[in-house]
C-alpha cells in the first residue's frame, strides 16, 4: 500500500546543506550585475537590505514551520493561519515563481557549460537531477553536500585573488547607474533572488527529524552563513572591480578573478558557477515538488500528485511532474525574465509567511519581526515591478 506521509531522514546538517545549496546557487554568480546596475555604490546597502529582509522572513518562516512541521511551507502556514485562500494563494505563488526560478537556474547551468546551446543543456540537467532525486531524498542531500563545498572553494579563492592581488582596469559601467533609495531597493530584490532558497528547508519539515527544533536551528544557521559569504564576495567584487564594472558585466565573479591577476581561474569560475546552478536547481525541483504535493493533498492540484512512493519514501509522481514543466517552460523563457518573475512571486510568498507568523505573534507578544519582514517584503516586490528586467 502507498504511505501517504514521508519519511523522516534528514538531520540538521543535512537540511543546512539543502538551504546552502539552494543559497549559494547560481545568484551569487549572476544577481551582483543587475544589483549594482540598480544601486551603484550603494549597492552594499542593498546587500544589508536584502539581508533584513531574509532574517525577518526566515525568523517568521522558523517559528511557522516549528509549529507546522509539514511539507508545503506557507502553503501550510497560509492555510492554517489565515484561511485557505491564502494558503492556495501562497501555494501558487511558489509553484510559478520557483518554477521561473528553476527555470533561470537550469539556463545558467547551460550558459557557464556550453554557451550557445544553452537550453538543450538546461533541459538535460533538469532531467538528469529528477533521476538523482527520484531515487530518494537523502541522495539528493548528499549530492547538494558536494555542491556546496566545491561553490564555497571557488568563492573564496577569487575572495583572495580579489583582495590581494593585482588591479587590472575597471570596464566603464552603463552611463549612471540609478543609486538612491529606489536603487537600493531594487538591487535588494535582485540580491534577495540569491538569498531565497531558505524556504527549501521548512517545505522539507515532513522529512527532517525532530523538525520544532531542526526546522529553525537549520535556517538560521544557514542563512547566517550565506550572509558572510555573499558579504566577503560584494566587498571583493567592489574592490576588483567597482561598482559599474560589476554593472558592465555579465559574469562578475569571473571578470574579478581576471582584474586580480589570476586570469587562469576564469574557466573554474565557470565551472563552479554551473555546478551551483545545478545544485540550485536540485534544492528548487526538491521543494517545488514537495508543495505541489502538499496542495495535491487538499485537492487544489490532481490528488494523484499525492502519491508517495512505497520504497524510496518520495512524491515520485510530482517530482516527474515539476521537471517535465520546467523542460516545456525552458523552451520559451529566458533568463532574465525567469528571475524578474521569480523574485517578485516568491517576495509575495514571504509575505503571506510574515502575515500569518504575525498571528502567531500575537499569541507570543512579538509584531517586530513580521511586521519588518512583511513592509520589506511589499517594498522591494513593488519596487521590482517598476524595474525594466521585471518586464
Amino acid at each position: 500500500m502507498t504511505p501517504d506521509r514521508l519519511d523522516r531522514r534528514l538531520g540538521t546538517s543535512d537540511a543546512v546543506v539543502v538551504g546552502l545549496g539552494a543559497m549559494l546557487g547560481a545568484g551569487v554568480f549572476v544577481a551582483f550585475a543587475p544589483a549594482a546596475a540598480a544601486a551603484g555604490s550603494w549597492l552594499l546597502a542593498g546587500l544589508a537590505l536584502a539581508a533584513v529582509v531574509a532574517w525577518a522572513n526566515a525568523t517568521s518562516s522558523a517559528r511557522l514551520a516549528a509549529r507546522y512541521p509539514e511539507s508545503g511551507g506557507t502553503y501550510v502556514y497560509g492555510r492554517e493561519r489565515l484561511g485557505p485562500a491564502w494558503g492556495t494563494t501562497a501555494g501558487w505563488a511558489f509553484v510559478l515563481g520557483k518554477t521561473a526560478s528553476a527555470v533561470a537556474m537550469a539556463l545558467t547551468v547551460g550558459a557557464y557549460a556550453w554557451p550557445g546551446h544553452e537550453r538543450v543543456v538546461a533541459a538535460l540537467a533538469v532531467l538528469a537531477l529528477a533521476a538523482l532525486t527520484y531515487g530518494g531524498v537523502r541522495k539528493g542531500a548528499v549530492a547538494t553536500r558536494v555542491v556546496v563545498v566545491l561553490v564555497l572553494a571557488v568563492l573564496a579563492a577569487v575572495v583572495l585573488v580579489s583582495l590581494t592581488g593585482p588591479r587590472a582596469a575597471a570596464e566603464p559601467g552603463p552611463a549612471g547607474p540609478a543609486g538612491g533609495p529606489l536603487g537600493v531597493l531594487q538591487a535588494a530584490g535582485f540580491l534577495f533572488f540569491a538569498f531565497a532558497g531558505y524556504a527549501r528547508i521548512a517545505t522539507l519539515g515532513e522529512e527532517v527529524r525532530e523538525p520544532a527544533v531542526t526546522i529553525p536551528r537549520a535556517i538560521r544557521i544557514a542563512l547566517l552563513t550565506v550572509l558572510g559569504v555573499y558579504a566577503l564576495v560584494a566587498v571583493a567584487l567592489l574592490a576588483a572591480l567597482g561598482p559599474a564594472g560589476i554593472a558592465a558585466s555579465g559574469t562578475p565573479v569571473a571578470a574579478a578573478a581576471v582584474a586580480g591577476g589570476a586570469s587562469w581561474l576564469e574557466p573554474v569560475v565557470r565551472a563552479g558557477a554551473a555546478v551551483a546552478a545545478a545544485g540550485a536547481l536540485l534544492g528548487l525541483l526538491l521543494g517545488i515538488s514537495r508543495t505541489v504535493l502538499a496542495m495535491a493533498r487538499d485537492a487544489r492540484l490532481p490528488r494523484p500528485l499525492a502519491a508517495v512512493h512505497a520504497r524510496t519514501g518520495v512524491p515520485r509522481r510530482a517530482e516527474l511532474t515539476v521537471a517535465a514543466v520546467v523542460v516545456l517552460l525552458l523552451l520559451t523563457v529566458d533568463l532574465r525574465g525567469a528571475i524578474g518573475v521569480s523574485s517578485v512571486l516568491v517576495l509575495v510568498y514571504y509575505a503571506i509567511a510574515n502575515a500569518s507568523a504575525l498571528t502567531l505573534a500575537r499569541e507570543a507578544g512579538s509584531r517586530a519581526v513580521p511586521v519588518l519582514g512583511l513592509a520589506g517584503c511589499l517594498l522591494v516586490a513593488a519596487s521590482l515591478v517598476l524595474h525594466p528586467l521585471t518586464r
